[in-house]
């Protein structure tokens, strides 16, 4: 899934900043969550991963050096 360095750190990768933002898409029926980015010009969203635990989440937050990720439904 990700990849890691040798201290069990995981490899932090860039995204375009001027133009995505990092959601996190919830389904209000059953729960679901998909993290991926969304253009904040055109509203498009791109998929990136689905969240199935709380350790998933943290780890996108932690390869793309994100702090706090808006929920959007």
């Amino acid at each position: 899934m990700f990849r890691k360095r040798e201290r069990g750190q995981i490899e932090k990768t860039k995204y375009d900043r001027e133009n995505w933002k990092p959601v996190l898409k919830c389904s209000i029926c059953n729960g679901e969550q998909v993290a991926g980015f969304k253009n904040i010009h055109t509203g498009e969203f791109k998929e990136e991963i689905f969240i199935r635990c709380f350790e998933e989440l943290e780890a996108f937050k932690q390869k793309y050096g994100i702090e706090e990720i808006p929920k959007e439904y």
